[in-house]
């Protein structure tokens, strides 16, 4: 086989021994977006293509977009872009297809009305994204160290544990007290890390970040405030692993053992089973502190500049569609965002034995049926993670909350106006 590698647009044209032509699409993801058992049926299906998935660190994968797109060069025919970045890549339509132009629209209300809304170009004329998948929120337990500490193992008595966030950091303080007493394994926290937490409390927030127009509202929001003023506490009281989400670090985290507790939107339970192999049947899922809210789901945009515009519209077309969101959610737990999928038996009523037979269909479909998104900026993701870590400069003991609560703000700022922080 002789192939040609296409830098413009990260891609590679090749011809078999005999002569047929085959041309590889490139699709760059962060996490697992479970799609490698869809790849090989499309390949089965379509003979001229390979499919290559490019998977990068979650920060990583969008810098690295940013700094292609600018370029010129060097993005894949297909990028998936989560939900805390879609208004910083809407801002430029012209970069991508605009899949108007390829036929597709939301007659009918294929995808939820929000996750449409999304991805269209402020002036409503290019849809640059293709929803996957959309996040609603749960809590992930361990049963064994819940037994362990003394707690209500089942999911509908933990759920009453927590009614609202203040509740549910009173409960990890019982926890830390039961692993104090060495009822729990020394060194074992209540939950991952506090960007993680802060991140559930702000997906739950009417204003978040910014208000309509991009108007940065961090210094202004009591939310936002009254959020790191808990999340903050707790950490400081030792309840917290201190991890920050997505990093190697976090993602070895969850074979360790290394917490009792996490916010969990549908696509963490696949990343859980995925890490924790060997916990199958110890976790579980009740449901979020406050109700309501979302944390991800993304989308799949073709970049302008990829040599292979057909192909990829195709591909990223046919990965969206109910069949393969349906297959997803069984087989990785990504919850679909087509709402006609929430009444199919087979979501509604799907159950998943590693999390101890939790009714996942039913827990996320409500989830996501209830959801009422916040207005998203075009910094949001950047915006998180510098939150994470100044919550995680307070579990290191390296601030006090008020010291880190005062950079993290200037950074914030650096952050939506552009800089590094």
């Amino acid at each position: 086989m002789v192939c040609t590698t296409l830098l413009a647009a990260a891609s590679v044209s090749c011809s078999a021994s005999d002569g047929t032509k085959q041309t590889t699409i490139t699709i760059g993801t962060f996490g697992n977006f479970g799609y490698q058992g869809l790849y090989r049926r499309y390949e089965k299906q379509h003979p001229g293509i390979k499919i290559e998935e490019r998977t990068s660190a979650y920060a990583d994968h969008h810098t690295s977009l940013a700094a292609h797109l600018a370029a010129g060069y060097g993005a894949n025919d297909i990028e998936a872009i989560e939900t805390g970045y879609i208004a910083q890549f809407k801002g430029e339509p012209q970069r991508f297809v605009n899949f108007l132009d390829e036929g597709v629209t939301n007659r009918n209300h294929r995808w939820l009305d929000w996750k449409w809304a999304e991805s269209l170009a402020p002036d409503g004329k290019s849809q640059i994204g293709l929803g996957t998948d959309v996040g609603g929120l749960a809590i992930c337990y361990r049963r064994n160290m819940f037994r362990q500490a003394g707690l209500p193992v089942d999911r509908d008595a933990v759920s009453r544990l927590w009614p609202d966030w203040k509740s549910y950091f009173a409960t990890g303080r019982r926890f830390l007290q039961a692993e104090k007493n060495g009822r729990v394994k020394r060194g074992t926290k209540w939950f991952d890390g506090g960007g993680t937490v802060f991140n559930a409390m702000m997906g739950q927030a009417p204003v978040g970040y910014y208000a309509h127009g991009n108007k940065l509202v961090v210094a202004t929001n009591p939310a936002v405030k009254a959020a790191w003023d808990q999340v903050s506490a707790a950490g400081q009281e030792g309840q917290s692993a201190g991890l920050m989400p997505l990093t190697t670090d976090w993602n070895d985290s969850f074979a360790r053992g290394q917490f009792a507790t996490i916010p969990c939107p549908a696509w963490m339970t696949g990343l859980i089973q995925d890490r924790a192999k060997s916990s199958a049947g110890q976790w579980d899922v009740a449901a979020v502190p406050s109700r309501g809210g979302n944390w991800g789901g993304s989308f799949l945009a073709v970049p302008a500049q990829t040599k292979h515009r057909a192909q990829a519209v195709a591909l990223a077309k046919w990965l969206t569609q109910p069949a393969q969101q349906a297959y997803i959610f069984r087989h990785t737990g990504n919850l679909p965002s087509e709402p006609s999928l929430y009444a199919e038996p087979s979501i509604v009523h799907f159950k998943k034995a590693f999390f101890n037979n939790a009714p996942l269909g039913k827990i996320f479909t409500k989830a996501a049926s209830d959801l009422r998104p916040r207005y998203e900026g075009p910094k949001e993701g950047d915006i998180w993670l510098t939150f994470g870590r100044g919550l995680k400069r307070v579990e290191d003991g390296d601030q006090t909350s008020d010291q880190s609560w005062r950079q993290t703000l200037a950074e914030v700022r650096r952050v939506a106006a552009g800089s590094q922080p």
